[in-house]
């Protein structure tokens, strides 16, 4: 969850919202309403611990078409991810080295395959690579607040360089792409549950645990960095935190921090392309694509997938090589997505009530039609401010269900029965 998102957004979201409540209280809207969601998608994790997160709820729920539709978009959705990051990568270097500024495609590209040399050296590696990394950048982010505060007294604000501009609507819409971008990642454990000795148990910390871990971080990111940058600055900075980090310790503390930034990133990079490559392993598993997806190296790499998804994020990046273009691009999937995996809850909870659930929903009803209406009513607002994206993310779509009716159908597994969880193993977390 932590990465380019929160390295470059407190900006973006600066710029738009302008002052120091409304900006707060967004990051706060937005933590809230992923925990939500993350409540409702944890009981369908534990439900199906199957490969492929999304897609595996969403074609149970409603059969090959809709599944495929689902388990595509999310693929290419992280194909999306994958391009924007590396392309933020590689801005972040061009802050540290500024001959690389005309080459931030080339370095991106780059960048994107050294780390599919992680992959194929295998899950254990890249394992291993993802934790430690992981808690470096936690720490980073805990000293950068810790030092920001004390430089401001502990809540001071910025004095601000001018009047703020007043909120518009195309303005609040922007800034909840970002933040609900910045926010994505906390899903990411639904896709490795099959290969999770114990979802049942460790799929609520994860989610859940991990949501209300990172909105804090997130709170505390952007009121240490608002306490002694100016919002008109901060908006400007490519590298929000490195700026924070300069007025803490002049340019080099600014330079440290972004050296910093460069090194935590690449723990969110692998992330993603273990994610993407288990959706693929899922449709081919299914014969919904090339079965050939399916297979797994000796390594425990799924080779075919690791391939396709790198080859399809250098041409996203070659395509649209603009890290704002690519986050609209993803914000329209990850919406509609969002929505398609919830309304999967409620069918498999009217259709199949005795599928034995482990976890539940809290607050279920209630808690799935917030999530639905809130994911409805963002993807209609970038709809109607970003028609360029929509339509976009539309064609990606298009595409792939011509190809998918194109395909085999003797290749089509049918869908698995649920899996039987033991009493013993049944957590009931209340059903509101």
């Amino acid at each position: 969850m932590i990465g380019v998102g929160i390295l470059r957004a407190s900006g973006q979201v600066a710029g738009q919202l302008h002052t120091v409540a409304v900006i707060l209280t967004v990051w706060a809207l937005g933590g809230l309403y992923t925990l939500v969601g993350a409540s409702c998608l944890t009981e369908l994790g534990a439900l199906l611990p199957q490969a492929g997160g999304y897609y595996v709820y969403s074609r149970r729920a409603f059969g090959d078409w809709i599944g495929f539709a689902v388990g595509w978009t999310d693929w290419i959705m992280y194909c999306l991810v994958l391009g924007y990051v590396s392309i933020g990568m590689s801005e972040i270097l061009a802050e540290l080295v500024p001959e690389a500024a005309g080459a931030k495609r080339a370095i991106a590209i780059a960048i994107l395959v050294g780390f599919v040399g992680l992959q194929w050296a295998g899950v254990r590696i890249s394992s291993w690579f993802q934790e430690w990394t992981t808690a470096l950048k936690f720490l980073a982010f805990l000293a950068l607040v810790v030092a920001a505060l004390a430089v401001s007294g502990l809540g001071g604000t910025a004095a601000p360089t001018g009047p703020a501009e007043p909120l518009t609507l195309p303005g609040l819409v922007a800034a909840l792409q970002v933040v609900t971008i910045t926010y994505a990642g906390w899903q990411s454990a639904l896709y490795f549950t099959e290969e999770d000795r114990d979802p049942v148990k460790n799929l609520p910390r994860a989610m859940i645990g991990g949501v209300i871990a990172v909105a804090v971080i997130y709170l505390l990111v952007n009121f240490a960095m608002v306490s002694i940058v100016p919002i008109p600055e901060l908006a400007r900075a490519t590298v929000p935190a490195a700026e924070a980090a300069s007025r803490i310790a002049d340019a080099r503390g600014g330079q440290v921090l972004t050296a910093l930034a460069l090194i935590t990133l690449p723990p969110l990079l692998n992330a993603i392309m273990m994610i993407g490559t288990r959706i693929l392993f899922a449709l081919g598993r299914d014969g919904l694509l090339w079965p050939r997806l399916a297979a797994v190296n000796a390594r425990g790499t799924p080779g075919a997938a690791t391939l396709a998804t790198t080859v399809v994020s250098v041409i996203l990046i070659l395509a649209f090589g603009d890290f704002t273009q690519l986050v609209a691009i993803t914000s329209v999937y990850l919406a509609l997505n969002y929505a398609v995996a919830c309304l999967a809850l409620v069918v498999l909870r009217r259709r199949e009530p005795s599928l034995p659930r482990p976890v539940r929903a809290w607050g279920y009803p209630w808690s799935a039609a917030v999530v639905i209406a809130g994911a409805v009513a963002f993807l209609v607002g970038v709809v109607i401010a970003d028609a360029r994206s929509a339509v976009i993310a539309l064609g990606l779509l298009a595409f792939g269900l011509l190809l998918h009716a194109n395909l085999p159908r003797r290749w089509r597994v049918p869908v698995p029965a649920a899996p039987t969880v033991p009493a013993a193993r049944v957590v009931d977390r209340g059903d509101g």
